[in-house]
Parts: structure tokens; C-alpha cells; sequence
């Protein structure tokens, strides 16, 4: 893992102080090495964290020929295999590193190289003679790329705080990306809290051709949900997903630093530690666990009836570490969340880091179980839309005030609670099918932003924050209706909350998450699954526990699905109550027009009386100390 930031232009100004910023900025994600080219249309940087190739895998990495410069963030898995066929193609390497590879395929290649690449990556290259510079992402999203034009110079980083470096970033506010932050907690891409910066897409690449300043930005890859193997039988079918998951922990194993698993109480990281510790033994694997003192919340004892049932499967060589963490510090709070540059209100990314900075005690690189939820049907919220399906033969005003009613008679005591998962449920219910699923997501209902919104958002208070959802229902391709949600999750949800929470919790850290369920293979296999494979009557994720039945026991599958969350509602009535405060009505937030004051201290109160509003001031929070970094903003 590490950091990427470049400059490239067409008038050969000198921006090396302002590549030196950004390698500055962004050092946590790789402070054992550093690296600048310069050259009269470009300065490349790099901060490396060293895992393949400690010794020769130095960036930025020049061509034999001194034509081509890269700076890679992330891993190439498949980088040996490509090697070897580079090499039988007459390329002479002279490192060991994942990162040339990239240069070799390129020479033969150029743009298309990118297909052949098996990994998580952001990476840009640089052809000297041709002018011409690529960016590239992973297919999923593993691994950020931010960017910005300013006249005729494009500037790239891995984070955003790599790009308010340069004097001429972009500092006027996106209105309708705040807006949708409000709903869903995080800012959908290719949007950023700013205009005029843009995260490029997963499985995307961008072409900049210096000779006449012309812009490319296409697609190279997406999850394909039209074909199914309709022949495939079920035994077939989980036999075929074993083998593809434990050759793509395989794969993440390739390190020459140590590595292990994060390991909670669930399904997915039992699975990739069991593999783990497998295919380690008889080398000890270490696996980390996050333990909580609120107890609907802790997952210690599972996690620890997992470590032993995997030590019974393989032999007795995982080493099982907890710790219990205390996420509510404020300070905390405030550190991690200027990391993602924008408003960002995930609150998992708290123990997410805690836990991450635990394991790097012992370990540089972690596998996790990111992406199985998406690609296997594995949220809550997708049987409940195939619930939902039994009833939308009822008349749209009907379901309405039938089940509106019905879930009026609820309390909502948070949504963790029985209660609350019932009130979701009935709402959805209620909801008209084109939008039941953001309504299920959203944090921020419009009739509670119509009553919070000040002046500076005015010009976005009618706008429908079900539009980012909505408007991709012509790109998604999958035809049952829940599977589409999991492909609209896909490439929303897991790239935009998830993969970003992961990437910034573990790098502030300088730990390297890796992420089998991700591996191309994999999701390619999944997608054309049928879909009753992965979601049955009652089970999710059905094939993939079926897969692993060494490891998923039936006490496991009893256990209720409880996520990574945190208790922020109780804790803004408690051990936060007072600096949330001040941040709310003391701030840019309310000072600047943008919340009033007298609404939100209705809210404020109503949650202080027990009613939950915790996710919605939350939000609130995130977005003041985002305007208080940003004091130019407007």
C-alpha cells in the first residue's frame, strides 16, 4: 500500500514544492520510502509502504529505457504470472516488484494493459515521448483516485488532503454532494464534497493526451448480472466457489512482511481466517479482534468460538488476539474523520481503526471479509426487499396508509432495536417500489432537511437525493430485483462507504487490508450465479456458507448478523454530549447558514428525551468539523 500524487501539464511549470506537500500530507500511508520524478511536463510522487519487493521495489519506477515513469498504489496479485509471460516476450526486468510488470505491459499494451491486471490498484503512468498519462483504478474500487483539472494541468492523489496542497484545488462546496451525504453518510462518485474534483471510478481509466490537452475517461470493466449459469447445479455450483475463494486467499498471501485476518463473530472474515490459518499451517496465523464494553455491540466471545472451531479444522496453528477498544474518544473522532477529506459519517471506521492499529502491533498486512455482503446477498435490507415484492400487488395508496399505520404503533428505540427493524420494514412496505431501497437507506428524510436546511443549502432543499440511485436503474443489468439492488450496491454502497472506510481506517495505520471476496474471479463467478443460490427463503448468502461448512456451523448461522457499529446514539447523550454540542451550535455549521440553529436544537433535544436521532446528528457533526477544515469553502 502506499500514496500516489502527480502533476502533469502542458506549459512545463515546476511543481516539485507542491508534489513535496502532498507526499507530506499523505506519509501515514506509506512512511517507509519516498520518491519524486520530474520531468518538464510532469512530477510524479510517492509514498511507499514496503511489502513486495522491499529492497528494489523503489518509486517512482522509470522503463529501462527512461520513456515511461509509474507510481502504483495497492498490489498486482497476479504480477508473476505476467512476468513470465513478459519475459518469454523478450522484456528485461530489473526489480522483483509487482510495480515493473506494470511498465512491461504497458510497452505492449499501453491502455489495455489494465485488462490484464488481477489486483487492487491506483496507478498512473506517464509516456514521456507520446506525452500521454494513464490513470487507472481496480474493478471494485479497492484503492481511491482523486483528481482535478486546473487549465491545462491535471492533478492526481490517493486522498483528498493530497490534493488541497496545490494553491489552485478547488474550494467551492458541491451543494447536491452535501445534500446526498446527509442521506446516505458518504458522497457517491464520481462526486466529491467540492466541484470540479471528481474520484475516478472503479474498473475506469483516464487519458490525458498532452500534445492537444484531449481527455478520455471510459469503462474497461463491470460485474456482468445478464448471463447465468442456468445448468450449473447447486453442488457444482459450491464446489466451484471453493475452490475460487481458497485460490483467492491464496493469492493475498504473496507478502514479505507479516500477515494475518481480522476475524469478528460473522460469516465472512470465519471463512477468510479459516483459509488463512490453512493454507498458513503449519506457520502460525495471527488473527485480531475487536471487543466492545457495551454488549450489544461485542462480538468477543463469538469471535472466539470461530478461532477455536477454525483451530480444530486446521490443526491449532491461529493465534486469536482481542482487545477491547473505546471508540468514543472525541479526539479520535476528529483525527480519523479529517482523513477522508470530505463528510464521511461511517461510524464502524472508528473500531475499524482502533482494530487496525492493534493489528499493526504484529502484523503489515490483514485479510478481511469486505464484499461478501454485496456479491452473496448478504444484507438484512435484501430479504427484506424480497419481502416487500409480496406485497406490491396492493395499490400503492393503500400499502401506504395500511402500513404506515401499522408502524406508527413502534416505538423507535434505534435501529439496532426490535422495534426499529420492524418500523424499517413496515415503512418499506408502505414505500413506492421506485424508491422503497433509498428510503431504507436514507438518514435524512426530505421533510426533515426541508425543516433543517439554512440559506447556504437552500438551492438544494428540493433536490431528490433518490436521483443517485435512480438514475443508474438504465446501467444496471442484472434482471431478478433484489440482485439489482446488490449490483447497484456494488458499485455505490461498496465503493463509496465500505472500500473508503477500509482504506483510510487500516492506512491511517499504514496496515495493507486485502480483501478475498473481492478477487475478479470471484465476483465474475458470483454474478452469474442464479439468484436463489445466494439468497433462499430464509438464508442469505446461502452458497457461500454451503461452500465452507467446516467452518460455518449451524451455532454460527444462528447468530444474528450485527455488523461493525457503534453506539453513537447513546454516546451523544453521554460521553459526547457537550463537544457535540459546541461542534453543532458553535460552528461553521449553523454560524454560516448552511443548518438552523432552532431546528436542530429541536432534534438535538428530542434525542436527549430518548427519541433516536442519533444517525441524523451524527451527519450533523461529521459535516461541521468538515466546514471547520475548510473555513474558504462556500
Amino acid at each position: 500500500m502506499c500514496a500516489i500524487s502527480g502533476i502533469v501539464n502542458t506549459h512545463g511549470a515546476n511543481y516539485r514544492g507542491i508534489v513535496d506537500s502532498m507526499l507530506a500530507v499523505q506519509k501515514h500511508r506509506g512512511p517507509d520510502d519516498s520518491g519524486v520524478f520530474e520531468c518538464p511536463d510532469a512530477v510524479f510522487g510517492h509514498n511507499r509502504l514496503s511489502v513486495i519487493d522491499i529492497a528494489g521495489g523503489h518509486q517512482p519506477m522509470l522503463s529501462n529505457n527512461r520513456r515511461l515513469v509509474v507510481v502504483l498504489n495497492g498490489e498486482i496479485y497476479n504480477f508473476a504470472d505476467l512476468r513470465t509471460k513478459m519475459i518469454a516476450a523478450g522484456h528485461q526486468f530489473a526489480t522483483e516488484s509487482d510495480t515493473e510488470t506494470l511498465i512491461h505491459l504497458y510497452e505492449s499494451y499501453g491502455s489495455e494493459c489494465v485488462n490484464f491486471l488481477d489486483g487492487m490498484f491506483a496507478f498512473a503512468i506517464y509516456d514521456t515521448a507520446k506525452r500521454k498519462l494513464l490513470l487507472g483504478r481496480d474493478r471494485l474500487g479497492q484503492k481511491p483516485l482523486y483528481y482535478f483539472m486546473d487549465g491545462d494541468s491535471l492533478v492526481f492523489a490517493s486522498e483528498l488532503r493530497g490534493l488541497q496542497q496545490h494553491p489552485q484545488c478547488p474550494q467551492t462546496l458541491d451543494k447536491n454532494a452535501l445534500n446526498n451525504f446527509m442521506s446516505l453518510q458518504y458522497i457517491p462518485q464520481p462526486d466529491t464534497s467540492f466541484n470540479n474534483i471528481r474520484k475516478l471510478p472503479p474498473g475506469y481509466i483516464l487519458e490525458q493526451h498532452l500534445n492537444n490537452n484531449q481527455i478520455s475517461i471510459r469503462c474497461y470493466w463491470q460485474a456482468d448480472f445478464s448471463i447465468k449459469n442456468s445448468t450449473l447445479t447447486m453442488d457444482s455450483a459450491t464446489a466451484e466457489l471453493r475452490r475460487l475463494v481458497e485460490k483467492a486467499v491464496e493469492k493475498r498471501l504473496v507478502s514479505e512482511v507479516p500477515i494475518g485476518t481480522f476475524l469478528s463473530g460473522g460469516v465472512d472474515s470465519c471463512i477468510v481466517t479459516g483459509i488463512t490459518a490453512k493454507l498458513m499451517y503449519p506457520a502460525p496465523c495471527d488473527a485480531f479482534t475487536a471487543a466492545f464494553s457495551v454488549s450489544e455491540y461485542d462480538e468477543r466471545d463469538a469471535a472466539k468460538r470461530s478461532a477455536e472451531i477454525i483451530n480444530k479444522v486446521t490443526g491449532g496453528n491461529l493465534r486469536h488476539h482481542e482487545r477491547e477498544i473505546r471508540p468514543d474518544d472525541f479526539e479520535l473522532v476528529e483525527n480519523l474523520f479529517a482523513h477522508f477529506g470530505e463528510p464521511f459519517a461511517d461510524a464502524s471506521a472508528l473500531p475499524l481503526y482502533l482494530l487496525s492499529k492493534f493489528a499493526r502491533e504484529k502484523i503489515t498486512v490483514a485479510l478481511c471479509g469486505d464484499g461478501a455482503d454485496e456479491i452473496f446477498a448478504g444484507y438484512e435490507r435484501y430479504l427484506a426487499m424480497r419481502y416487500a415484492e409480496k406485497v406490491y400487488f396492493m395499490p400503492k395508496a393503500a400499502r401506504k396508509l395500511i402500513f404506515n399505520s401499522i408502524a406508527s404503533l413502534f416505538p423507535n428505540h434505534g435501529e439496532r432495536s426490535k422495534s426499529g427493524r420492524v418500523r424499517r420494514l413496515l415503512k418499506l412496505f408502505a414505500d413506492p417500489e421506485e424508491v422503497g431501497y433509498f428510503n431504507l437507506l436514507d438518514r435524512c428524510p426530505a421533510a426533515i432537511k426541508k425543516e433543517l436546511y439554512g440559506p447556504a443549502l437552500r438551492e438544494v432543499v428540493d433536490r431528490d437525493s433518490s436521483e443517485c440511485f435512480t438514475s443508474m436503474n438504465w446501467e444496471l443489468i442484472a434482471r431478478d430485483r433484489v440482485e439489482k439492488l446488490g449490483e447497484l450496491d456494488l458499485r455505490t454502497y461498496l465503493p463509496g462507504d465500505i472500500l473508503t472506510k477500509a482504506d483510510i481506517a487500516s492506512m491511517a495505520n499504514a496496515l495493507e487490508l486485502r480483501s478475498p471476496f473481492l478477487d475478479r474471479d470471484v465476483v465474475e463467478f458470483a454474478s452469474r450465479l442464479p439468484m436463489k443460490y445466494k439468497l433462499s427463503a430464509k438464508r442469505r448468502k446461502y452458497i457461500l456458507c454451503a461452500a465452507f461448512p467446516e467452518f460455518i456451523t449451524p451455532e454460527l448461522l444462528k447468530r444474528p448478523k450485527r455488523g461493525f457499529g457503534v453506539p453513537v446514539s447513546a454516546w451523544l447523550r453521554g460521553s459526547w454530549k457537550e463537544q457535540a454540542y459546541r461542534k453543532l451550535f458553535e460552528s461553521r455549521l449553523t454560524g454560516d447558514g448552511f443548518i438552523k440553529a432552532n431546528a436542530l436544537q429541536k432534534y438535538w433535544n428530542l434525542h436527549q428525551k430518548g427519541y433516536d436521532f442519533g444517525y441524523l446528528l451524527w451527519d450533523l457533526l461529521i459535516l461541521a468539523m468538515f466546514l471547520e477544515r475548510n473555513p474558504q469553502s462556500r
